[in-house]
């Protein structure tokens, strides 16, 4: 390493982003020193103290809309694109747009910092496509790294080339023919209310070391957490006998999604999008709604005629005023993973054989390669090799993601695995990136899906509940474009003095 090469972390803090802190190399191989990781993140810090019950006091109104939107992931976002119309304020607590789905560069080579894929079938395909993208085909069935060995195509033909011993194969051969056997459709409300560790009774506990890497990656829980229908869903999508893979995404992942959003909304909204804008209180009014929030040092206050929470469901409750007592338990019952993203940047090709790849045993559950859908594309010269991994924790550490140093833990104790993971992969990479968020993503517990999330997101007179977690069975960037359009209609069904649209039980982001 280059002498003049600096060492330091870069984190975000409260929507303003710090760099050069030292980084302790000694963390690191003690006989070799690397590149020092780079840390991106969230500073709470508003939120924290909203969510520990400070009153805020609120000024006076200083300005009028229709609509205040108060979020700016993918959900906020999409109901500002489709309030074009109408005299809207969006509000967003980060220095940047899309939450957790948010795309990053280095060097010009985009990379994911959470949210990765779409499925054809759902709306975020079609909607994509009207703001102007062109989603690209992952086209590989997931591999799994296990024992050294890359396993292609996991649960289809790769069970024949799983490392263990044959009992343990035809363990998960005999478990997927169970699987494949369930009838979704006629079991639906029961696989909802049970964990899916109920069908790895007396199966090879690889199986559930497998799932309980998936499982958190994919919904925030471990097979004892899960409700059942989410791994027998994917399963069967996995390893049907007719089985298509239908997955889309874009380098960066669904990140692109709220990218083209904000490029298409600044050029003529700039002045009714804030960043930097925390919401401290939301305040039912006898002909409106009055929304408080804290600009850099200035708190101000804002009317609307109606108001979309397009915030997850744990600060909801504590900054909208007059939720009804079993509304504000349902939302208070909802579980949220800590889910650091890694992303190690190397200036060589270290892995290319498939997009997705299982790592159960690990510091991270999956890597995604960045690039995968345009490595094919004529005339396509990849400048870096950006592995992406995805880390969900435990809810106890949570603690870890609050400090510069135990974050940048998380992000060695990755690089370290990721070097033992197989030959080839002990190599340096140029930086290691590190995004943190403690509540990203809602965990799909049993019960939630039927009986928790559509008493949560009931619609008050004037206030309405976008957000990721607002709709089911899992937390997707298309659950949160399926959120913001029913928030919008209930919103535009008020102004036009209108009843509220009734409840429709659909599975989120479907077509």
């Amino acid at each position: 390493m280059s002498p003049n090469r600096r060492d330091f972390i870069k984190f975000v803090v409260s929507g303003a982003v710090a760099a050069g802190c030292p980084i302790d190399l000694s963390l690191l191989a003690a006989d070799q020193a690397r590149e020092s990781p780079a840390v991106d993140g969230e500073d709470n810090r508003i939120c924290h103290q909203v969510r520990d019950g400070k009153i805020f006091t609120r000024p006076p109104v200083s300005a009028h809309h229709d609509v205040v939107i108060v979020g700016g992931g993918v959900s906020g976002l999409t109901a500002a694109y489709l309030l074009r119309q109408k005299d809207f304020l969006l509000l967003e607590k980060e220095p940047h747009w899309g939450g957790n789905a948010y795309l990053m560069e280095y060097q010009g080579s985009a990379y994911a910092t959470g949210a990765a894929f779409l499925e054809k079938s759902e709306i975020a395909y079609e909607f994509s496509q009207q703001i102007g993208l062109q989603p690209l085909p992952v086209n590989c069935w997931d591999g799994s790294i296990i024992k050294g060995e890359f396993i292609p195509d996991t649960w289809g033909e790769g069970l024949d080339k799983l490392p263990y011993p044959v009992s343990v194969r035809e363990g998960f051969k005999k478990f997927r023919k169970e699987i494949l056997a369930i009838d979704l459709k006629k079991r639906y409300e029961e696989l909802f209310g049970v964990p899916l560790s109920n069908f790895m009774k007396g199966y090879p506990i690889e199986i559930k070391q497998w799932w309980d890497a998936y499982g958190p990656s994919n919904w925030g829980a471990v097979s004892e957490d899960t409700a059942a229908a989410l791994g027998v869903t994917d399963l069967q999508a996995m390893a049907e006998e007719n089985r298509e893979d239908d997955r889309y995404t874009w380098p960066g992942g669904l990140g692109a999604i709220t990218k083209k959003l904000s490029e298409i909304l600044q050029p003529t909204f700039a002045d009714r999008m804030q960043n930097g804008a925390t919401t401290v209180a939301v305040v039912p009014t006898r002909n409106g709604v009055q929304v408080t929030y804290m600009q850099g040092l200035e708190l101000k206050t804002v009317a609307a005629k109606a108001v979309i929470m397009a915030t997850p469901k744990f600060i909801t409750r504590r900054i909208v005023e007059g939720l009804p007592e079993k509304q504000s338990e349902a939302m208070h019952m909802m579980r949220y993973a800590p889910y650091p993203v890694v992303n190690l940047i190397f200036d060589k090709p270290v892995f290319n054989k498939g997009y997705d790849n299982w790592c159960p045993g690990n510091s991270f559950t999956d890597f995604i390669v960045a690039d995968w859908v345009v490595q094919k594309q004529p005339g396509y010269r990849p400048q870096f090799n950006i592995l992406t991994c995805y880390t969900p924790m435990r809810e106890d550490d949570r603690g870890y993601l609050l400090t510069e140093s135990s974050a940048r833990k998380i992000a060695v104790n990755v690089l370290t695995d990721f070097q033992k993971l197989f030959p080839g992969s002990n190599v340096d990479p140029l930086e290691v990136h590190i995004y943190r968020r403690g509540h990203p993503m809602y965990m799909s517990t049993p019960g939630l899906f039927t009986k928790v999330q559509p008493v949560a997101r009931q619609a008050m007179d004037r206030i309405f509940f976008a957000n990721t977690d607002s709709e089911g069975p899992l937390s997707t960037t298309p659950g949160g474009i399926a959120a913001a359009r029913r928030a919008v209609k209930q919103a535009e069904n008020r102004l036009a003095g209108k009843p509220a649209l009734k409840e429709t039980a659909v599975v989120a982001g479907s077509v």
